[in-house]
């Protein structure tokens, strides 16, 4: 735990912004409020402090949330689907959403938007996929 007087010369965490990440750092000017500037023990670069940041560990379990709510979109529509109907992918092929198409890698899959000009985001048995259309 960190002591709450903090001086000129103490080792503090910080977030350095030449290395992007957080690391030891020694306090090099301080104010009132806290540490000013610091300097960074890997990269001996001094700057502005900045608190540490906290990691990001949700975004993973997030992804896979995702794929799972996607697989079961996937397992409801799908008995619906005739293969026989779906077109064959092709890039220079336009695509209305509801299209059924046939890729080559993905297999059987929906067109659920159409994302701009030039993209549809198709729905297959291994998740959602950007594919390129005219």
């Amino acid at each position: 735990m960190q002591n709450n007087t903090l001086s000129v010369g103490d080792p503090i965490e910080a977030r350095c912004t030449k290395c992007r990440k957080n690391s030891d750092h020694v306090i090099v000017t301080m104010t009132e409020e806290g540490p000013e500037k610091v300097q960074c023990n890997s990269c001996s670069r001094q700057h502005k402090y900045r608190p540490p940041t906290a990691a990001k560990k949700p975004a993973a379990r997030q992804a896979v949330q995702h794929k799972d709510a996607e697989r079961k979109e996937w397992e409801t529509l799908r008995p619906a689907m005739k293969s026989e109907d779906a077109a064959d992918y092709s890039m220079t092929s336009s695509y209305k959403v509801k299209a059924l198409i046939n890729h080559p890698v993905f297999g059987l899959g929906l067109v659920q938007r159409v994302v701009g000009s030039q993209k549809v985001e198709v729905l297959f048995e291994d998740g959602k996929k950007t594919m390129r259309c005219k």
